[in-house]
């Protein structure tokens, strides 16, 4: 149980590092948007790459910051159904969407 434990506790701080890092992407992600609109109404020119770019850096921000904001309790979920609900069923309702999402990723 101790080495599962520490696995965890490897997994958290990992999570939590790469989440840090990550979560730098969608402040890059914001200027980049807003440089884009800047060259493109004040000097008429645009660039496909700075929107792919974009799509890039949020892409990024979003799939490794998922971890970290889930084990800070930070994620989107709906509270109006959620917050009804038993803390069991809250649980069962977190296990549920998680075990989906997983699947449907891996497919």
């Amino acid at each position: 149980m101790k080495i599962l434990l520490r696995l965890s506790a490897l997994i958290d701080t990992a999570n939590e590092r790469i989440g840090k890092v990550a979560a730098w992407f969608g402040l890059m992600a914001v200027i980049v948007c807003t440089v884009n609109a800047i060259f493109r109404y004040t000097l008429n020119m645009s660039s496909n790459a700075w929107l792919e770019i974009q799509w890039y850096f949020n892409s990024v921000m979003f799939l490794l910051v998922a971890a970290w904001a889930l084990k800070r309790n930070d994620h989107v979920r709906i509270d109006v159904i959620s917050g009804k609900l038993s803390r069991r069923a809250q649980a069962w309702s977190m296990w549920s969407a998680s075990s989906e999402h997983m699947v449907m990723d891996g497919m």
